[in-house]
């Protein structure tokens, strides 16, 4: 359980910055080589770098390198564990307001039911 959440947060921190999200949106439409990326930020090619290396870090995308070019790649099934977690979220949040708006109907019920 630990590690899933640790995961988890490396998630959620590699997706919280708007370059690597960049970056991860231009990948949906496919591989990408970093110099391509790169032109598309607003930093030099190390401070980029960093963001590539948070990006595989933590399973989001993979490189590969052939000669001189290092070519991106998103790995969209690491998106299972944000989905997974998003769902079970939502899953407990509509209970909870289930459970709420079934007080609140009950509640006005009774009130109604006392004043008549």
């Amino acid at each position: 359980m630990a590690q899933c959440l640790a995961d988890l947060d490396g998630l959620f921190l590699a997706l919280a910055d708007p370059t690597r999200r960049a970056v991860i949106h231009r990948l949906g439409h496919g591989p990408a080589s970093v110099g391509e990326l790169a032109r598309e930020a607003t930093m030099t090619l190390p401070s980029f770098m960093k963001h590539v290396r948070v990006l595989e870090t933590n399973g989001l995308i993979h490189t590969a390198k052939s000669g001189r070019v290092r070519t991106c790649t998103l790995n969209r099934e690491r998106f299972t564990v944000v989905e997974d977690w998003l769902a079970r979220q939502r899953r407990l949040w509509e209970e909870r307001t289930d459970r709420l708006e079934q007080f609140v109907t009950d509640s006005t019920h009774s009130m109604e039911k006392r004043t008549s």
